[in-house]
């Protein structure tokens, strides 16, 4: 990752983290990722509002330092996950978004069954555009607070790598 684009995470990092502070004392953390190629960062912000979901925020910042913010909620899945309680990962969806095992054009419980001991999102950006993210939690009994890893895709095709630590 070059140097401006360090740089402007950070800023990105200070601006999120202050914004959630001012939210109160539910459990928050941050996390960060980048393409493969390193040429495109993103900083997260995630605020577990209940034992089984949460807001995320995405503050991608492409080549030239433009940043492009993506938010929606994110649902930590287990066993009793109920599909209609997840029916909002599936909002503004393009069934033919495909590439990631169970997340179809309509939700199944394979998709529970799969994706149990992680967390799973489907964010908003400018001009409509999606996010999807999947981490694998480092310690599912903590949720988000017990950090993960995984990757999020661009309605365009764009892999990015994520990382969580614990918090």
């Amino acid at each position: 990752m070059n140097e401006n684009l360090r740089r402007t995470l950070r800023f990105s990092i200070v601006g999120l983290t202050t914004a959630i502070l001012a939210v109160g004392c539910r459990s928050t953390g941050v996390g960060e990722g980048a393409t493969l190629e390193g040429d495109i960062g993103v900083t997260f912000l995630w605020e577990q509002k209940s034992p089984s979901e949460g807001e995320l925020r995405a503050a991608l910042v492409q080549p030239g330092g433009i940043v492009e913010t993506y938010t929606g909620r994110f649902f930590q899945i287990t066993r009793e996950s109920r599909l209609e309680t997840l029916a909002p990962l599936w909002s503004a969806w393009n069934p033919s978004w495909v590439g990631w095992r169970y997340w179809g054009p309509e939700p199944q419980l394979t998709f529970v069954t799969h994706y149990t001991g992680e967390a799973v999102a489907n964010l908003e950006g400018p001009g409509g555009q999606r996010m999807r993210c999947h981490f694998v939690l480092l310690k599912a009994s903590s949720g988000m607070k017990g950090g993960g890893k995984g990757e999020c895709q661009l309605d365009s095709g764009l892999t990015i790598r994520a990382e969580f630590p614990p918090t």
